[in-house]
Formats: C-alpha cells, sequence, structure tokens
C-alpha cells in the first residue's frame, strides 16, 4: 500500500480541477444553491467526458475498473469545490452496492450489469435508498421499508441524491432492489414519492422517499454495511478537499489582508494558527488516503474508522477556522466559506459521526473502555 499519489490520479485530478475552476467555482454554486442546488450540465460533462460516473465499474461492464483511490482523487476536486454533482451518491454509494450485487454469482441477475452499464456511461444516475444518518454500525437507521413479493412499501427520511436519481437502489433484509423514479400511483398505488426536505448542506439536498406498493427488480445481493463502510472511507477525501480548500484560501487572504500596514498573515498568533491547521490536514490526507487504499484488506474497518474520526473533525474545524480569520467578509452571505462550513457540518454526521467511528475504532483495536463500562 502506498499513500503517494500515481500519476494516472494526478492526470485525472488536473482534469476535473481545470474543468470545476471553468464551469463550477464556488462564486457559481454560491449563485444557484438556493434555487437549483445540482448542476446537471456539470455532471453531464463529468461523467461523459471525463468518466468519472464509471470508475468503479468492472470492465466487463463497461467501466473503467479503477481503484477506490481513483474514486478519492475526484472526491478531493468536488470536496474542494463544493461541487452541486451526484458523484459520491451516485458513482460511489449506489454503484458499489451494484457492483456487490453483480459480483455474486449466486444472487447476480442481469438487471444489475445492465444498470451498471448505463451508470458508466453516464445514461442514468442512481441512489442509495438509506439514509445518509446512517452508519455501518447501525446501518438502518431512518427507513422502514417492507417487500411483498416484488412491491415495496414504507418509508425512507434523509436519502442524499434521491431528488435527481433515476433509479433508486433499495437494501431490504440482505437484497438489493432496483426502483425507477417517477413511477406513477396506479389503481392499487405502486408510485414512489421523493419528497425534498430542508437540509443543513444546500449543496446536496436530501429526500424523504416512500414507496406505496411500487414494483421493484430484486438485483442481487447486498451487504449494506460494508458498502456504507466503503462510502465513509471515500467520504473522507471529500472532507479533506473541503479542509484543503479553507486552508489555502485563508492562506491567500491573509497574505494579501493588511491591518495597521502588515498583513495579517505576519502576525504571530495568526502564523500559529494555520501552522497547526496545516499540520492538521495533512494528517487528514494520509487518513483519507490510506482508508482509499485499503478497501480489500482485512484492517480496512481500522482505517475506515480513523479516517472519519480524524477527518470529519479536520473539515469542521478547517472551514470554522477560515471563516474567522477571513473576518467581516466571511461572516456575510456572499462569500463562499459559509457553504464549506455547511458541507463539512453535514458530512461529519453522514455515515457515522466521529462518535460512532471512535467507538467501533476501540473495538476493532481491542481498547478496553474506561471502569464503569463507558467508552
Amino acid at each position: 500500500m502506498t499513500l503517494l499519489y500515481s500519476e494516472v490520479e494526478e492526470e485525472l485530478r488536473a482534469a476535473v480541477r481545470a474543468l470545476l475552476a471553468d464551469r463550477c467555482p464556488p462564486a457559481a454554486v454560491l449563485k444557484r444553491v438556493e434555487s437549483d442546488p445540482y448542476d446537471l450540465d456539470l455532471w453531464k460533462t463529468l461523467a461523459g467526458e471525463i468518466g468519472v460516473a464509471g470508475l468503479l465499474v468492472p470492465e466487463e461492464f463497461g467501466g473503467a475498473g479503477a481503484s477506490a483511490s481513483e474514486a478519492a482523487v475526484v472526491l478531493e476536486e468536488l470536496g474542494r469545490g463544493v461541487a452541486p454533482v451526484p458523484f459520491f451518491t451516485s458513482s460511489v454509494l449506489a454503484t458499489y452496492a451494484l457492483v456487490r450485487a453483480a459480483g455474486n454469482p449466486e444472487t447476480a441477475g442481469t438487471s444489475a450489469g445492465e444498470l451498471l452499464g448505463r451508470l458508466a456511461e453516464g445514461r442514468a444516475t442512481a441512489a442509495l435508498a438509506v439514509s445518509f444518518a446512517a452508519s455501518p454500525y447501525r446501518p438502518l437507521r431512518g427507513a422502514s421499508v417492507s417487500v411483498d413479493g416484488e412491491l415495496l412499501s414504507g418509508t425512507v427520511t434523509s436519502v442524499a441524491g434521491a431528488d435527481v436519481a433515476d433509479v433508486l437502489l433499495v437494501p431490504i433484509e440482505g437484497d438489493l432492489f432496483a426502483v425507477e423514479a417517477g413511477i406513477e400511483a396506479g389503481i392499487e398505488g405502486g408510485a414512489v414519492s421523493v419528497e425534498v426536505v430542508p437540509s443543513f448542506d444546500l449543496t446536496r439536498p436530501v429526500a424523504t422517499v416512500t414507496f406505496s406498493r411500487t414494483p421493484a427488480t430484486r438485483v442481487g445481493a447486498c451487504d449494506l454495511a460494508g458498502v456504507l463502510r466503503f462510502g465513509a472511507g471515500l467520504l473522507a477525501s471529500e472532507q479533506l478537499g473541503v479542509a484543503e480548500w479553507c486552508f489555502d484560501g485563508t492562506l491567500g487572504y491573509v497574505r494579501e489582508r493588511h491591518q495597521f500596514a502588515r498583513p495579517v498573515g505576519s502576525f504571530q498568533a495568526v502564523k500559529h494558527r494555520l501552522a497547526d491547521l496545516w499540520l492538521d490536514v495533512v494528517r487528514a490526507r494520509a487518513a483519507a488516503r490510506a482508508a482509499a487504499a485499503d478497501t480489500s484488506s482485512a484492517s480496512h474497518a481500522v482505517s475506515v474508522a480513523v479516517a472519519q474520526a480524524w477527518n470529519s473533525a479536520v473539515a469542521v474545524h478547517a472551514a470554522e477556522e477560515a471563516l474567522q480569520l477571513h473576518g467581516g467578509i466571511g461572516m456575510t452571505w456572499e462569500h463562499p466559506i459559509h457553504l464549506y462550513l455547511k458541507r463539512a457540518k453535514a458530512a461529519e454526521i453522514a455515515l457515522g459521526t466521529p462518535g460512532d467511528h471512535k467507538e467501533a475504532l476501540a473495538s476493532l483495536a481491542d481498547v478496553p473502555g474506561p471502569e464503569g463500562g463507558q467508552q
């Protein structure tokens, strides 16, 4: 395992960064975030021309057959730009669940492979119908869906990416079902409704998904805890990107902003804060790279718990420092810093809180809790 970036990864980073700088700078995200959060034209370019949608899809299904490390690089850049595209929800969470289903010869059907081909080409997007607040340790939080034959009934709350998904993937009792979005109600029901609800992160809306005897297709087996663990590991790379942008932007600002005829960054107190933050970001990069590179080993659960326990806090801290060190302008709605702070805070409770991951890490590392049974 290496934590260094390969030449291919750096080329992928450069392509994604250049596209975001041209088409989706933070100011552009800020301008549209309250009216039309998702930039689907940008997503078509990312998915079709750069090919990010098929990174995790095996070659036999029309994808790139890349590793999690390449997907992590894309997430770093999307985090730096708080890009409003469904890459994480569709091309990471939903796609990985489908790949696992398609890779099990005892349970996989042709529907999984066909859907993976559509996702890889960018012809469709998908969302995993699981609460974004669920964790690998409590995967069914916010879900109450039952299956009767091939008809689904029930509700899932706080589903990220559902409002722009063409297909909803619903895990139920170890199986994965696919539902085409936009099904209208018939005489005996059969509808699926997606209702967007207020979200702290304006760039990643969440929705309540309700099934009413909705027709579904079983696509294979689903290890939901494993899927969420994989997603949590890659979410650490997005959090790294958020922290990097906050650090770089703040460093540039304090070099240019003058007070008392001196750059703000020349004051010792500011230097110390930025030096500490730089060390936090460097450690976050190591943790994120380990979680992305370690997906096939027995220690993957430990790497994910470490990355999420650390990177969640670093992203929030970096955004808070950026807001404070930008002074008055950082407090305004016109500056994009608040988008990064909200993305960091929302991601902190997504796929397991830092406390969840710390508790799991203590168990995985066989670290005893304090006397009295509390950890």
